[in-house]
């Protein structure tokens, strides 16, 4: 690693230590260096693990950002991989104890999968957040009623507190868009979702009379992407892509599953998402007549 990598590893440490997602962009920030470092070397996971008596998977977890680190485990690798320089090597160990640190959404682990736990992670860190949902109103825009009907309709909640942790957990993600430095988000969502009710005519009246609302904000952007519009490249289903203002993260796709998700951050796979995402916002009518394609379903629902 050179003296300038190190250099942008404490720049990114700083500028993270004042985001609330900055411990699991650090465990990124740490583990894209790791992989690099590994790959410079021509070793190969099965070696790394050996080395630091672990798998190849754990190492792969480790590149990822995907777990904590040990100090140990990460000393022994930069040796692995030649990193001999104090002051380089501190600029990899000393991101240890923030990477490991537990953000906000921690305290909802008993109803928040470790997966998911990573993309709440990366959304409260990203600059821009683009999002395309077939089946509900994105999370990030839904209101309170309307994300309790949602809910309690999954096959993983097991209690009334298990319903209340996760609204409110979803409630506390969206207050991160309007802070000062707000991400942007931009919304495509399925003219579908609108006609699939979720909770009461009163439910559906409020949740789209906030998406209405959400439109107007400057840092939000809702597009709905009408049945008219015919067959489209996101046929394959809903899908999330993160940017981030530093550079030395690249873009992340984020596909949820139901027990599980996929993240992405390869260029090949996040630019042919990005491309997929620019083609369907092309094609869905434009943002300001996102309101006049809501106001029918509001009457629809009793107004």
């Amino acid at each position: 690693m050179t003296t300038d990598q190190a250099q942008d590893l404490q720049v990114n440490e700083d500028f993270l230590a004042n985001s609330s997602g900055g411990p699991t962009v650090l465990r990124i920030l740490l583990g894209t260096q790791l992989r690099r470092l590994r790959k410079n070397k021509e070793i190969s996971r099965h070696d790394a693990g050996y080395a630091i008596r672990a798998s190849h998977a754990k190492i792969s977890r480790m590149e990822l950002g995907q777990v904590s680190f040990k100090r140990r485990d990460v000393d022994d690798l930069l040796k692995l991989y030649g990193v001999d320089d104090p002051e380089q090597r501190e600029a990899l160990l000393g991101l240890i104890s923030s990477a490991n640190a537990q953000g906000w959404w921690h305290k909802y682990g008993d109803v928040l999968p470790q997966w998911f736990g990573v993309y709440v992670g990366l959304e409260e860190a990203a600059s821009m957040i683009r999002t395309f949902e077939v089946q509900f109103v994105p999370g990030l825009l839904q209101t309170e009623e309307y994300a309790r009907a949602v809910i309690n309709l999954s096959s993983t909640t097991r209690s009334k507190d298990d319903v209340t942790d996760r609204v409110d957990m979803r409630m506390h993600r969206q207050t991160r868009l309007h802070d000062p430095d707000a991400p942007h988000l931009w919304a495509v969502v399925d003219e579908g979702v609108l006609h699939r009710p979720y909770g009461d005519n009163a439910t559906m009246r409020g949740q789209i009379e906030h998406l209405i609302e959400m439109n107007r904000r400057p840092n939000i952007t809702v597009q709905i992407a009408t049945f008219d519009i015919g067959g489209h490249p996101a046929a394959g289903g809903p899908f999330s892509i993160l940017r981030f203002p530093t550079p030395q993260l690249p873009d992340v796709v984020y596909l949820e599953q139901l027990s599980s998700a996929l993240y992405f951050d390869k260029y090949d796979d996040t630019h042919r998402y990005a491309q997929t995402m620019d083609h369907l916002a092309t094609q869905a009518p434009t943002p300001d007549r996102t309101e006049e394609i809501l106001r029918p379903f509001l009457k629809r629902y009793g107004t």
